[in-house]
């Protein structure tokens, strides 16, 4: 750990780095990451570090920002990571790696602000309740860059923030990134049934045909969360897991060991969708649900049934949170494909520090084309919006 003063007043706060989450209380890291978002919480982060998965010979090495005002109370964290590499983070910064390195500069480390393995928009400046948020969060900031300073990084890169960090963070001069998902906002249905009739005719008839087809051939689907998850439940999953990301990523980023450790400390965060086949779980999709938001996460067969992928991931997911009255479904990364099913396309948000002044610029000067390309790019998805009437979608204010 390393210690080092944010403010010259004599109310000057404390910054510490932490090599491990485990060096921080729950209970002092919850009260500054709140109950909202399941992913920045101190259970979720520790099961990553000790199953090993956001770890030194990952090419994670934790970096905890802790922030302790004079009489030693936690009122701020940061999860912070030295990063050997661009894998798990879903903003994708390789073409910036590739041209540093290529006019002479060295791209790795770098120091990233993320939730690991989750392209989930939440919390990162993550500030006591009771605290003011602006002040608190411009500290963290202030502790980012002069660690990244302190170890000679290429830069700070903080991803899937939400709008009032990244208002902070852009008045201190950090760089704005803009990206696109697909979420699903509810709009008070009563049901399933309610969402299709604000489809357009054909849509609403395409999605009860993928639905009865998903599940024609004998397959009948588990829902299953908290106590009644088991370690049978973990061993199907992770065969579909390594499924999907043996022909996505080519390597898993995650072991068998994370999934026991999700469910015996987050079991209640979770909502896993399992379908069965013959007395067998034969496909799986696994979601984790915050105060307002489902988020999903993965997906994995052994069997290859037509839009069975659809249904688990998609619209049992928009059922499951209508029955739940939540608000939103966030169906992770990219997929267009989405957009037919009723999610619409979403920015999301990264912000960048980089040291080096000329590299700065040019990645100024590309993010600038970038965000126009975004914007033009939603606005022409907006006109294939499902919806019986399509308009320029709005998120709810204060979501990304």
């Amino acid at each position: 750990m390393t210690t080092a003063p944010t403010d010259n007043d004599e109310d000057a706060h404390t910054l510490r780095v932490a090599s491990q989450i485990s060096a921080v209380s729950e209970a002092d890291w919850d009260a500054c990451a709140g109950v909202d978002n399941p992913f920045t919480r101190h259970a979720f982060l520790k099961a990553l570090e000790d199953a090993a998965c956001a770890a030194a010979d990952e090419g994670w090495v934790p970096q905890h920002l802790l922030l302790e005002d004079p009489a030693g109370t936690l009122v701020g964290c940061m999860p912070l990571y030295l990063k050997y590499h661009s894998q798990g983070e879903y903003i994708f910064d390789h073409g910036w790696a590739n041209a540093f390195e290529r006019a002479g500069g060295s791209y790795y480390p770098k120091l990233l602000s993320a939730v690991p393995f989750t392209p989930a928009t939440g919390p990162r400046l993550l500030v006591r309740a009771g605290e003011d948020f602006a002040r608190t969060a411009r500290l963290l900031l202030q502790g980012g860059i002069q660690v990244a300073t302190q170890y000679k990084v290429s830069g700070l890169n903080i991803n899937f923030l939400t709008q009032r960090e990244v208002d902070v963070a852009t008045e201190m001069g950090f760089l704005l990134r803009s990206g696109e998902q697909f979420h699903w906002l509810n709009k008070g249905y009563a049901d399933f049934d309610a969402f299709l009739e604000d489809l357009s005719s054909r849509k609403r008839k395409a999605i009860r045909k993928e639905r009865r087809e998903a599940v024609a051939n004998g397959i009948e689907i588990d829902v299953v969360s908290g106590a009644d998850l088991t370690e049978d439940h973990w061993d199907a999953f992770h065969q579909f897991y390594l499924d999907t990301s043996s022909r996505k990523w080519g390597q898993p980023y995650l072991n068998r060991t994370f999934w026991s450790l999700l469910g015996e400390r987050c079991g209640n965060s979770v909502v896993l969708m399992l379908a069965r086949r013959e007395g067998r779980y034969i496909a799986g999709a696994l979601n984790l649900v915050g105060t307002n938001t489902l988020y999903g996460r993965y997906w994995g067969c052994t069997e290859d049934h037509r839009f069975l992928h659809f249904e688990l991931c998609y619209y049992r997911a928009i059922e499951w949170a209508i029955e739940q009255g939540l608000e939103r479904v966030e169906a992770g990364a990219q997929g267009q494909h989405k957009l037919a099913r009723g999610y619409l396309p979403t920015e999301t948000l990264s912000v960048h520090w980089i040291a080096d002044p000329g590299f700065r610029k040019a990645v100024a000067d590309y993010l600038q084309h970038e965000r126009r390309e975004v914007q033009r790019e939603m606005e022409y998805l907006d006109r294939f919006s499902p919806f019986r009437e399509a308009g320029p979608h709005v998120p709810d204010e204060g979501a990304v």
